[in-house]
């Protein structure tokens, strides 16, 4: 007969600080420390522990921190986004200043100068300019919710993916992160999904004919809404598109997309001009950027502007520097620096990114921007450097992974004066860092705050290079 767990609950618990990955850490006796999610140092809980005793969830506040501040989203707590609300902004920044001083220092053991105070994003809610959402057959089920007694119109969701459950979908009513029209926009299509019995999509069985959504935003007030099948019913997607257009006229450019993946990565995918513009625009610094419906942006556009700034700060351009922009997506970094630069030269991995590079530069009328599409660790090399002329300041923006040795290496041997290296991922930024430690030392490090109210954080290190 098998036995039913039970978890160990730790009563009275103290929350002393914020811990990696979002969670706070409490001691809670004879040695265990505990990562608790959704707690608040100074917070007194009990604590259901969950995993191996080392993590646990709160069961009950005894008493709350004086720092405590109200979670402002209804879905707070089930939805994986967002988890620190109750978590004082100014706090969150200091948290995130202490995150990359972990990583570059306390585990990287990197030489750095005092790290700057994080920049905060200055617009903390509805401030991403990209969502997607997922359809499920099969809602998460709520706290509270009999699952018998969910009527059948009632068990479809559209939103985002639970936890770390890949085909649990928490539906989603009110989000606090797109500016409207994206929650109206979704809560129409599940609507006329649900009353014309549009079947949604199970991911375990691979059955389903709506799959989700994709809702882009600019500054400007243009919108743009990807709606995903899993194979062509024309009616269907005609009637649904039709509708939506109809109701919200103010959609600027309209995409469907038929996928029949087991995944809902539209990145290999063909997006169809159903209506409407080909593409959303972005402005800055009287710069304009085509927004196509898989181009790379970066999410926080107000904030993007002044990581932007930061990164053209700390590269110290006087008009006469050949700059290469590695990683350099859609060449919004290159464009926004090539007015202080000799010439910028910028390297993708994403071919459709550089077309549009390469159509954002003749629009801006940019003509010392060039741009080449490649896996970086081929395309860099001594070759294309001969070619393209050796860099005096290199700008480094690459993905969460960091960037392959192969590059470092290409980059150690081009010896640039300056490099400013762009990170979402401090971990693998001190990794690439250390790397680079014995022809380089780091003058800057700029923690950037892209997504309040979550863990992550953008950083920014100025590295010089070491006289011989």
């Amino acid at each position: 007969m098998s036995r039913k767990r039970v978890d160990l609950v730790l009563e009275g618990v103290v929350i002393e600080g914020v811990a990696a990955e979002g969670k706070a850490i409490a001691h809670a006796g004879d040695g265990m420390v505990v990562f608790v999610d959704f707690a608040v140092p100074g917070d007194v809980v009990d604590v259901r522990v969950l995993k191996k005793k080392k993590e646990g969830r709160v069961e009950r506040i005894v008493s709350p921190s004086e720092h405590r501040v109200e979670p402002f989203c209804p879905h707070f707590g089930v939805c994986g986004g967002c988890r620190w609300q109750p978590l004082p902004y100014s706090m969150q920044l200091d948290a995130k200043r202490q995150q990359v001083y972990d990583q570059l220092v306390r585990i990287g053991h990197l030489e750095v100068p005092e790290i700057n105070p994080t920049l905060p994003s200055p617009v903390t809610e509805f401030y991403r300019n990209k969502l997607e959402f997922s359809a499920s057959s099969r809602r998460w089920v709520l706290a509270g919710e009999d699952p018998e007694a969910i009527p059948e119109s009632d068990r479809m969701g559209l939103g985002f993916h639970v936890g770390k459950f890949f085909d649990k979908i928490l539906d989603i009513r009110d989000c606090h992160l797109q500016p409207e029209p994206s929650n109206a926009i979704r809560l129409e299509v599940k609507k006329f999904c649900v009353e014309h019995g549009y079947e949604f999509y199970n991911v375990r069985e691979n059955r389903g004919y709506f799959r989700g959504m994709f809702v882009r935003t600019a500054s400007g007030g243009q919108v743009m809404v990807i709606l995903c099948f899993a194979y062509e019913d024309v009616k269907r997607r005609t009637a649904l598109m039709d509708h939506i257009a109809v109701k919200f006229p103010e959609i600027t450019s309209m995409y469907y997309v038929i996928n029949g993946k087991m995944n809902d990565s539209i990145s290999d995918q063909d997006c169809v001009l159903y209506r409407g513009e080909e593409a959303i625009y972005e402005e800055m610094e009287g710069l304009r950027f085509k927004i196509g419906p898989k181009s790379f942006y970066q999410t926080n556009s107000v904030q993007a502007y002044n990581l932007y700034k930061v990164a053209r700060v700390l590269a110290g351009l006087t008009g006469s520097e050949v700059v290469y922009d590695l990683y350099t997506g859609t060449g919004t970094i290159a464009q926004f620096v090539s007015a202080r630069a000799k010439k910028v030269v910028g390297i993708e991995y994403v071919p459709e990114a550089i077309e549009d590079a390469k159509v954002n530069a003749s629009v801006n009328g940019i003509d010392n921007c060039t741009f080449y599409a490649g896996d970086m660790k081929d395309v860099l090399n001594a070759r294309f450097i001969e070619a393209n002329g050796r860099p005096d300041v290199v700008i480094v923006d690459p993905p969460r992974a960091g960037m392959h040795p192969d590059v470092v290496k290409v980059l150690l041997e081009a010896a640039p004066e300056r490099i400013v290296y762009v990170s979402c991922n401090p971990a693998s930024q001190a990794r690439d860092l250390a790397m680079m430690a014995e022809k380089y030392r780091i003058t800057d490090v700029q923690p950037v705050d892209m997504f309040p109210h979550t863990m992550h954080v953008e950083n920014v290190c100025r590295l010089i290079r070491r006289e011989a």
